[in-house]
């Protein structure tokens, strides 16, 4: 009879052990809305570093995807697209001291291509196997990010921001790009403003800010020209940058756009095109 007892003891510590091992997988384990209370420097380096290493990836963008997308990624053909963003992304952790940080990337105007250089940035910051990047969409207007990805998403950011006790794990989505990962939009999208000026809002900017020492986290959001959106976010964020579309704007609205964001937390354009 002991050593049956033994061997279910045995068993169920086994079991357990499997349990707790598949659950140090799951990326989001790491970002609940407990961790809102938690100060800088609350998670051991070296649990992140593990956790990033075993990051999941449940499906992978194979390069054919990634060049039909127009996502870079190191062992791309187009190596001029490549440096360039790897580039702007030296000059950011330059201005940063090598800190993580949160970045708004605004167009300029309509089809300035920002969702194109937040994905991209984002991208870029992947490459390092010792670093995360989160790309959200905060274009709550016309968000576009789910379909880059090729992803459908059943919940995103205001569906966290609605409700208090939404579990951030479930908006939370592997882009099949190592390291990166994807907030959506979300299913509620009517008064943006409403939704960027809330107090959960800047909670949950602080929360993966603090939580991830070793994650940059970049917001796509409408054109500057067009709503405060891009305004709000910065005030809540470290940067804000623009997109200029080559060509397509003047120098008083490029002037006009620029101005919108505070001058403190300005850290330049990216002309695309």
């Amino acid at each position: 009879m002991r050593d049956v007892d033994a061997n279910k003891k045995l068993e169920r510590s086994q079991e357990d052990k499997q349990v707790e091992e598949q659950a140090d997988w799951n990326d989001s384990r790491l970002l609940v809305p407990s961790s809102l209370e938690l100060g800088p420097g609350a998670v051991d380096k070296y649990v992140l570093s593990k956790q990033i290493a075993r990051m999941q990836e449940p499906r992978k963008l194979t390069k054919e995807d990634l060049d039909e997308r127009r996502i870079i990624y190191p062992e791309s053909a187009n190596r001029d697209l490549v440096n360039r963003f790897r580039n702007l992304r030296t000059k950011l952790l330059e201005i940063s001291g090598g800190n993580n940080f949160t970045l708004v990337v605004s167009g300029a105007s309509e089809s300035a291509g920002s969702s194109f250089v937040a994905l991209n940035l984002a991208a870029a910051f992947a490459f390092d196997h010792a670093k995360t990047a989160l790309v959200i969409d905060c274009n709550l207007r016309e968000p576009t990010l789910h379909s880059a990805l090729d992803i459908m998403p059943e919940n995103g950011l205001t569906d966290f921001l609605d409700d208090p006790d939404f579990d951030i794990g479930r908006i939370l989505y592997p882009t099949g790009i190592p390291r990166l990962r994807l907030i959506p939009a979300g299913s509620r999208r009517e008064t943006p403003a409403e939704f960027f000026t809330s107090f959960r809002m800047k909670q949950f900017l602080q929360a993966v800010r603090r939580r991830y020492p070793d994650r940059f986290i970049v917001l796509d959001t409408a054109p500057i020209s067009d709503s405060p959106d891009a305004r709000i976010l910065t005030e809540l964020c470290d940067y804000g940058m623009l997109v200029v579309p080559h060509g397509k704007i003047t120098s008083s609205g490029l002037e006009q756009a620029a101005s919108a964001f505070s001058s403190n937390k300005f850290v330049g354009a990216v002309i695309n095109g």
